[in-house]
């Protein structure tokens, strides 16, 4: 059985749309779907609530999406997990072609789809272990290809059409085997939003675990609708997610790092381990 686990904050529309593309047509896999409501005012559970096949769980608050993942993971009882935002769109057939590629290799934790916008372009949705150096190659590729620049943007929009092994995929649509995730103790909740894929897929890979991703399979994300509601607050929560990413990864860059924030006016605290 595959868990679907989406977690929703404010975004009632896109969550419908996402359920609907869940149900047209249903997976063939044996799966269910768990719906974690962060604390929404905006009729989120009341909506989701309409597909007599959804379970919701209202976290009574904005737990962030790692937290909030764990709830729905532990609330869950498939074999299989398959991490979802509530800003995508799943075609017909894209869980079954998921589980087949999971399933082509046990060695395999984790899988992750090409990932496209409204308009059907792809998303870098994958790459190496963040670090100074990959970080701002990664930053660089995704402004490059947003802004449409021929020669960057080229180069990825092959990157995203090979299947490959990679240190990390996005967390917009992640499967993972339930053995795997429960082994390396779920999600790091430290992450409130932001890098808790990317050190998610580092302790399945401490393990001996494999990343996949599999350009076969496309799902559609309207990236960041939640994010873009409130920018403050959710720039805020990125600054955190790196800071205790490169606390815990990286730790002699994290003074600089620090420093830099401190130096542009962000006093950042971030929770104990």
């Amino acid at each position: 059985m595959v868990s679907i686990i989406i977690v929703s904050f404010n975004a009632r529309t896109d969550l419908a749309r996402c359920l609907a593309s869940l149900h047209e047509p249903v997976p063939a896999t044996p799966h269910e779907i768990i719906v974690v409501d962060n604390g929404s005012h905006d009729g989120s559970a009341e909506t989701a609530r309409r597909w007599a096949d959804v379970h919701v769980i209202e976290a009574g608050g904005n737990l962030g999406f790692a937290r909030g993942t764990n709830l729905g993971i532990r609330s869950s009882r498939g074999g299989l997990l398959l991490l979802l935002n509530s800003d995508t769109v799943v075609p017909p057939h894209a869980v079954d072609r998921l589980v087949e590629e999971l399933e082509r290799d046990d060695r395999t934790s984790v899988v992750g789809p090409r990932l496209v916008d409204g308009a059907g372009r792809a998303e870098l949705s994958f790459g190496k272990m963040i670090g100074p150096l990959n970080e701002l190659r990664q930053k660089l590729l995704v402004l490059a290809h947003a802004a449409r620049v021929p020669l960057l943007s080229g180069v990825v929009d092959r990157m995203t059409t090979r299947t490959r092994w990679t240190d990390w995929v996005s967390g917009a649509c992640l499967l993972v085997r339930r053995g795997d995730a429960e082994a390396v103790g779920l999600l790091d909740e430290r992450y409130f939003m932001y890098a808790e894929d990317v050190d998610f897929c580092a302790a399945l890979r401490a393990r001996g675990g494999r990343i996949r991703f599999a350009p076969t399979v496309t799902v559609v994300h309207a990236r960041g609708r939640s994010a873009a509601s409130a920018r403050a607050a959710t720039a805020s929560a990125y600054r955190r997610s790196q800071l205790a990413f490169y606390q815990k990864h990286h730790p002699r860059w994290a003074p600089l790092l620090r420093w830099y924030l401190r130096l542009r006016g962000q006093i950042i605290s971030i929770p104990n381990p």
